[in-house]
């Protein structure tokens, strides 16, 4: 059973429906992997195989029918609410503080038989795209361990990159399920908010957060993602933003009569050569398939940005800073960091978040008329691949890149509340992995990962040389 872990979770739920494998064996091959792995990556913070293994006992003892994720081992990022474990979004301020409750999309994991093997590292409070707290320390990337392996869900693609979890649950209000998967070569969701549950996140999805941030799938291949949102979708009674959108099952052949568009960069930032390849592949794998790819780039890509900035940065730090003042001497680097951008603006006013609070509905309305062509967006997820730890600025086609401008590339389908998949397609010279980006209309979540599963087909998960076991 070589190897064992690296299997998408769709074959393993296969075998052990097939009961080629039972639950206790498969949990004690990742708790394996684990012990192999994660003192070098630091992606798991919450572990015990003690417990891991008394799950793998009861459900597979159990006189239930068996859920769509039975025996599967999964993890969840340390910011969303697992009974029992600790859940202190990488901060000193909430060392220690254990969830009294599951999350309901933790809740619907536990419901379908799923085995939580513990919770990930992320970087203090969620505000950076590299995960290092003082807490736990900093994750590591398993393509290249003095590379960061992203943030804020950044231990949880290190997990699953490294076949220590197959498959789990991020968060993200800027890209942070998809950069990671980008650096570690996964594929992850970005849902529309409200599809899946977003309560029992902490820091709250609340006021502009409710659009920007969403709970998202994270697994090595689209068909696992696509099997993670058919189980955890569905309207939570007590979220205001949920809406009752029923699962769809798009067929490629309606997929194909979509028109989607592509561009290579946003015009204002550029992307490295490697990346601007890894989407002409993507775009020529879809022409291939039958799919209508057309070049395209919406005008409104830099005033959706500019609104995610006041919302996400400035009105970030001003819903933050309450709690953190006076403790400032206990805040991690990554996060001083944060604050200091921040605070280089002045606070918002009353009336500057009211007026942004209006014309985010414009812009959206503005994008929502563009998309009537091209349903579908394909684009970079990221100027860069997985940078060195610390690193803020880089050169990409002679051109100086900033740390929260690379990063653009996501920031836009928070503020439009559009669903956004990526899914590894290149590599760097340095041989680190090259995700691209496919976006869609709001609710079109099924469409875009059928899109990125077509994607798929020609690239797709590779395993780091760092997870696979030493052969004898």
């Amino acid at each position: 059973m070589s190897d064992l872990t690296l299997l998408p979770a769709v074959e393993l739920l296969a075998m052990l429906r097939a009961l080629k494998i039972s639950p206790l064996e498969l949990a004690e091959e990742f708790i394996r992997q684990i012990e192999r792995l994660n003192p070098r990556l630091n992606a798991i913070v919450d572990f015990d195989a003690e417990q891991v293994r008394a799950q793998a006992k009861a459900i597979a003892t159990t006189g239930a029918p068996h859920g769509s994720l039975f025996g599967l081992p999964m993890t969840v990022k340390a910011s969303i609410s697992v009974s029992g474990h600790r859940c202190e979004i990488g901060s000193l301020l909430h060392q220690g503080n254990l969830s009294e409750e599951d999350a309901p999309v933790v809740a619907r994991l536990r419901a379908s038989n799923a085995i939580l093997l513990g919770t990930t590292n992320c970087p203090e409070f969620l505000m950076a795209y590299e995960t290092d707290n003082r807490l736990y320390g900093r994750t590591l990337n398993p393509w290249d361990l003095d590379r960061t392996a992203g943030g804020s869900s950044g231990g949880e693609a290190a997990a699953i990159a490294a076949g220590i979890s197959a498959g789990g649950l991020g968060s993200d209000s800027g890209g942070s399920v998809r950069v990671p998967a980008h650096f570690t070569g996964i594929c992850s969701l970005k849902p529309t908010p409200g599809r899946i549950p977003g309560r029992g996140h902490l820091p709250p999805c609340v006021g502009p957060f409710s659009i920007l941030g969403a709970i998202g799938p994270m697994a090595r291949t689209v068909a696992d993602v696509a099997l993670l949102f058919q189980t955890l979708s569905g309207a939570d009674a007590q979220d205001p933003l949920a809406v009752p959108v029923p699962l769809r099952t798009p067929s490629t052949r309606k997929l194909k009569q979509m028109p989607i568009g592509f561009f290579e960069d946003d015009g204002l930032v550029p992307v490295s050569e490697e990346t601007q390849q890894a989407v002409r592949d993507a775009v020529h794998a879809l022409r291939k398939q039958g799919f209508q790819v057309k070049p395209f780039r919406p005008k409104v890509l830099e005033s959706a940005r500019q609104l995610w900035w006041k919302f996400f940065v400035r009105a970030g730090a001003m819903f933050l800073e309450p709690i953190v003042r006076g403790k400032e001497t206990l805040l991690s680097p990554t996060f001083q960091d944060f604050l200091k951008i921040a605070h280089s603006e002045p606070p918002l006013s009353g009336n500057e978040l009211l007026q942004a609070w209006a014309e985010c509905d414009i812009i959206r309305n503005k994008l929502l008329a563009e998309m009537q062509e091209f349903p579908f967006l394909l684009c970079p997820v990221c100027s860069v691949p997985a940078f060195r730890h610390g690193e803020r600025t880089w050169k990409v086609q002679e051109q100086t890149v900033g740390y929260l401008d690379a990063m653009r590339y996501t920031q836009w389908f928070n503020l439009l509340a559009a669903p956004a998949a990526v899914v590894p397609v290149g590599s760097s010279p340095e041989g680190l992995p090259i995700g691209v980006q496919v976006a869609g209309l709001p609710f079109a979540d099924e469409c875009v990962l059928g899109v990125a599963a077509a994607i798929e087909k020609e690239f797709g998960y590779q395993p780091p040389p760092l997870a696979m076991k030493e052969r004898l």
